[in-house]
């Protein structure tokens, strides 16, 4: 008989704010339920620029960078959470869900003190204030999608309150941008973690099964000098 303390628990997904010049987590958000979708969009980064201009092309130039890239893929997520504090029995009933929210929403907008600060240098007449820099933010995936991101778009649809009015329960549309080399300084841990990203990405690549031209009703001549 299978025991229930031998049905291995689901990994869940989540967010990790991590301290870019340690590198040790400061806050982890592990998302209540996996979700069931996952919207991907993967641009590359041609280095021709734009596309096709038909009607006999734009030049040599382009022609000779058709096959090129100029950095890595432009890579964005999307998908919907959903938080259920009849699910999560730790949340305490005067706030309902408002912290879980709350540190969601602190992912796209500076502290109250990063504000006052920046506010007393304006004040003293500071030429040019640097824009503040916000922690280094991971959304993990199981163990083989480990990226750096920035949270791009955050929508929230709360469906339900208690007595006072605390929301209970709520869904969460989420948008994230993953960054790149192209994206962070040289020598940032974020550019190091994005190398990581790619690295297991050609590890996957690399045990993928091959196919046979057969399959595509083709040999090798047929690919050698581009005859149908």
């Amino acid at each position: 008989m299978t025991r229930y303390a031998d049905i291995p628990k689901p990994i869940r997904s989540g967010i990790v704010i991590v301290d870019p010049e340690r590198g040790t987590p400061q806050r982890i958000i592990v998302l209540q339920f996996n979700p069931d979708t996952l919207e991907r969009s993967i641009a590359p980064q041609a280095a021709g620029g734009g596309g096709d201009s038909g009607g006999g092309g734009s030049g040599s130039g382009d022609r000779n960078e058709a096959l090129r890239l100029k950095g890595p893929a432009q890579e964005t997520w999307k998908f919907t959470a959903e938080i259920d504090a009849t699910d999560q029995l730790e949340i305490a009933a005067p706030d309902g869900i408002h912290p879980q929210l709350a540190t969601l929403e602190m992912l796209v907008q500076p502290t109250s003190a990063q504000l006052r600060a920046a506010s007393r240098l304006s004040q003293k007449g500071t030429i040019e204030i640097s824009p503040i820099e916000m922690p280094l933010t991971l959304f993990t995936w199981g163990s083989k999608r480990v990226m750096p991101v920035r949270l791009t778009e955050l929508s929230i649809n709360e469906s339900a309150f208690d007595v006072n009015l605390n929301p209970i329960r709520a869904s969460l549309s989420i948008g994230l941008k993953v960054l790149t080399v192209s994206d962070l300084p040289l020598g940032h841990r974020g550019a190091e973690l994005y190398y990581a990203h790619l690295a297991q990405k050609e590890r996957l690549a690399g045990v993928a099964r091959s196919g046979g031209l057969g399959s595509l009703g083709l040999n090798a001549g047929d690919i050698g000098t581009g005859r149908g």
